[in-house]
């Protein structure tokens, strides 16, 4: 994917009410500078005619570009008509400025912002200062041409380049959000190969020796029953043991591990838009049954935040304490969301309690602000060896 290609998924609409409120609050930004042009137009100084021809150019230019800016639709524009809707846009600056005064210089500002928001920066980077130097050109015919072009000159140039800052960030972020996908599926195509490889290995041998065991007592089976039973009996000893083996490399690639969960957690709440504080390893020597219940566990708990709690921020700890019936490894979830929706349990939490109760854990759930009942926090315990190390 090209830049060009890149560049017009920047003006896909917005995906709700937010999105648009935000994009629209900057673009509006920018229109304060409009307030010369409808000034000049207000005061009278304009015949009739000239007012209502100087109106329509003003919002004709406005029309362009906010579509130009933001670019209703991803495919509405291509890189031609984005270069024919500038073209139309500096030429309707000049002219205004040519023909209704000084106050309509503003609109080169407009041009430069366009320019830095539509194009390409090797294209945008000429573009601009061209736009400047227009506007330096008819400013210096005004009756005031040094107060005019020092005030427009500095947020023209701003305006332009800060806007093609702005798009190397976007195209920045798609290109590292292309990179992540990919490295993922790279991730689960070796994982997938991994199992295959195990399954092969596993399986390989136990059904090549099911096979000749087979082939061996059917041709005994006639004249040496005693000798094919005996075989028939391998071959099921052997199939039993490829079964167990199976279900083994199965239960081992399904299991859930903290440090994966830690990821997926940090990984969901970023993609919620919930500010997360989550360590980045877990204590080492935690016994495999009780890592993974606490996988589990926070997956839940994570999924709850995400999809009901409405919360802004969240944060896991996950920390060794010494409590009165020994050393325990302790799981924290704590977010800032609209708190229990009931009294009962749901089947997330009976799911985490039941899975806690194999390795003698705990939980217990209590508001994240007890004052506003707002929040939820979600505390687990299960019993750890020695190799955590002493708590804080």
């Amino acid at each position: 994917m090209n830049e060009d290609e890149m560049s017009m998924g920047i003006g896909r609409p917005p995906g709700d009410r937010k999105q648009t409120m935000v994009k629209s609050l900057w673009i509006g930004v920018w229109l304060a500078f409009m307030s010369a042009p409808i000034k000049d137009l207000a005061d009278g100084a304009h015949t009739a005619w000239v007012t209502a021809l100087g109106t329509l150019g003003l919002v004709v230019f406005v029309g362009c570009y906010l579509l130009l800016v933001f670019r209703p639709s991803p495919r509405m524009l291509g890189p031609v008509q984005v270069g024919i809707v500038l073209a139309f846009l500096g030429a309707l600056a000049v002219t205004l400025s040519l023909t209704l005064g000084s106050p309509w210089l503003v609109l080169f500002v407009y041009v430069s912002v366009s320019a830095g928001a539509a194009l390409p920066l090797r294209a945008a980077r000429w573009l601009i200062p061209a736009s400047v130097a227009v506007l330096t050109g008819i400013g210096l015919t005004a009756e005031h041409p040094r107060e005019i072009i020092t005030a427009l000159v500095f947020p023209a140039l701003l305006g332009g380049f800060s806007m093609t800052g702005i798009r190397q960030m976007i195209l920045t972020t798609i290109q590292l959000r292309e990179a992540r996908a990919t490295v993922a599926q790279l991730a689960a195509n070796e994982e997938r190969l991994r199992l295959a490889r195990d399954l092969h290995d596993l399986l390989g041998h136990s059904l090549s020796l099911i096979t000749l065991k087979s082939e061996l007592a059917g041709r005994m089976l006639p004249g040496h029953p005693e000798q094919a039973a005996a075989q028939v009996a391998d071959i099921e000893q052997v199939s039993r043991q490829a079964l167990v083996d199976v279900r083994s490399a199965v239960t081992g690639y399904r299991r859930p591990t903290l440090p994966g969960e830690l990821a997926g957690a940090r990984t969901a709440l970023a993609a919620a838009g919930i500010a997360a504080a989550i360590p980045a390893e877990p204590p080492e020597d935690l016994p495999e049954k009780a890592e993974e219940v606490l996988a589990w566990a926070l997956r839940e708990a994570v999924t709850n935040v995400v999809r009901h709690s409405g919360a802004r921020s969240c944060e896991v700890t996950l920390a060794p304490r010494q409590t009165l019936d020994g050393r325990v490894l302790e799981l924290t979830v704590s977010d800032d969301g609209r708190g229990a929706s009931g009294t009962a349990p749901g089947n997330g939490l009976t799911g985490i309690a039941e899975r806690l109760a194999t390795v003698d854990g705990t939980l217990t759930t209590r508001a994240a602000n007890t004052r506003s009942g707002k929040g939820f926090t979600i505390t687990l315990s299960v019993p750890a060896e020695s190799g955590l190390g002493s708590p804080e």
